[in-house]
């Protein structure tokens, strides 16, 4: 008896800790919906992917990846602000859904701030503007060029609404661009497929997946977004340096909830989703990945306000650009 008592409470301690949130324990099912608002391959899918491991085995639950992609992101954030809020179903919260779609869709269904429980951001990256390795384009005054002359300059995103699409509308006014045309794609895949087929001649989108290519030649960096360099690329000049400082903004990605999400529960997810971030092993596949945790922990109100703060910067550079999504 004193055997199997000993046992079972060694079992009991090495079990996840099962929260307690309005008389319901939590989480007592299977699965717990990660919502990625963009098609497999980009950035929130990867990152979400990176992660998924770790917070199943903190919660005791299965988390899966469900994609639900449009809309620059906008169709998967509606998904989980509609959710109940009773941890089942959480979102990445992204820089586009969450961060530029406001400024751009007039009526958009949700408040990317006051309709969610932002629980942690996870990483950012920088944004790079790249073409083929064997593109007659070398250089961003190469590109500025062709996107001046009589054939033009065609670039991929993620989606109408995305913040690469932004990215690629500043450049065009801050460069008085008038042959610089969007292709808006459904994610991150089905724009390099078309740019490797020669079917556009660029591309906006994060780094993430692409240091690879960058490596090993498939592709070419022009620019990339960030205040500084990237230790990934060092080699690529940032926008700021080639005179083109509006283009200075990352990507970033969290975890994030449906408003009104118990305490408790909050509380819970917040750690574990911290704790896969302080990971070595994660860190170093995020680093590889040019994607890196932000400097200052960024959790709860603090990264509300961060999101609160990125909105109201980038409605204002959209309505500068005279940019509305239908």
């Amino acid at each position: 008896m004193q055997r199997r008592h000993l046992l079972g409470l060694a079992a009991g301690l090495a079990m996840p800790t099962i929260v307690r949130a309005q008389g319901a324990a939590w989480p007592s099912r299977m699965p717990i919906r990660l919502i990625v608002t963009f098609p497999p391959g980009g950035l929130a899918d990867t990152v979400s992917r990176l992660l998924v491991p770790s917070l199943s085995a903190a919660l005791g639950q299965q988390v899966v990846v469900e994609n639900r992609a449009g809309a620059g992101g906008s169709i998967g954030a509606d998904m989980c602000a509609k959710a109940a809020p009773d941890g089942y179903t959480l979102v990445v919260s992204h820089a586009s859904p969450h961060g530029i779609a406001p400024g751009i869709y007039p009526q958009l269904p949700y408040d990317p701030v006051t309709d969610f429980s932002h629980l942690a951001m996870v990483c950012d990256t920088g944004n790079a503007l790249m073409v083929k390795a064997d593109s007659p384009i070398k250089t961003m005054a190469d590109y500025i060029a062709a996107a001046k002359s009589a054939r033009g300059v065609r670039y991929g995103s993620s989606g109408i609404g995305s913040i690469t699409h932004l990215m690629g509308e500043v450049l065009g006014k801050e460069a008085g661009l008038t042959k610089l045309d969007h292709v808006p794609y459904r994610g991150s895949a089905p724009a390099l497929q078309d740019m490797l087929a020669g079917q556009i001649e660029s591309l906006f989108d994060p780094l993430t997946t692409y240091v690879g290519m960058l490596k090993d030649g498939t592709l070419r960096a022009l620019a990339v977004s960030t205040p500084s360099r990237v230790p990934a690329v060092p080699n690529v000049p940032t926008f700021a340096e080639l005179g083109l400082g509006r283009l200075t903004c990352t990507t970033w990605v969290g975890i994030s909830g449906p408003k009104a999400l118990p305490a408790p529960i909050a509380a819970k997810l917040t750690e574990v989703t911290v704790t896969a971030m302080a990971n070595p092993e994660i860190r170093q596949k995020l680093a590889d990945l040019a994607s890196y945790p932000p400097p200052q922990r960024l959790v709860g109100p603090a990264f509300a306000g961060y999101i609160a703060d990125y909105v109201k910067e980038w409605t204002g550079v959209a309505k500068a650009a005279g940019i509305v999504a239908s």
